[in-house]
């Protein structure tokens, strides 16, 4: 099983912001970089704008379990931001259903499949 860590330090962020690839879709949005490493690092950004604290501790549960789980089909040596929308959070909505781990990993997967990182 691959191993990840975490991107934590503001350059890191801004690297791979700036390299500008990007792909979305109605939740989220992920950027990814090389990183000339062997393993993958993942960065997760729910800004404020998406709810509460709760809300956003939630949905980085979320998609950092998300991830765990489908890791092994994703290629090594990326660094990957995944930033979430505000339809992330359909407390917002007049339909309020929450997001469940299977919509998050529906998603990630997708995002990735767009940018032929998935295996």
């Amino acid at each position: 099983m691959k191993s990840f860590s975490s991107l934590k330090k503001n350059t890191d962020f801004r690297a791979v912001y700036r390299k500008r690839r990007s792909k979305a879709d109605r939740f989220f949005v992920m950027y990814v970089l090389e990183n000339g490493l062997e393993i993958n690092r993942l960065g997760i950004s729910v800004s404020k704008k998406v709810g509460n604290s709760v809300v956003r501790h939630r949905l980085t549960r979320l998609i950092r379990e998300a991830y765990r789980l489908h890791e092994d089909k994703f290629n090594s040596g990326l660094d990957i931001v995944v930033v979430a929308r505000e339809s992330a959070n359909p407390q917002k909505d007049t339909d309020y259903k929450p997001l469940k781990c299977q919509d998050v990993e529906r998603s990630l997967i997708n995002l990735g499949k767009a940018h032929k990182i998935v295996k």
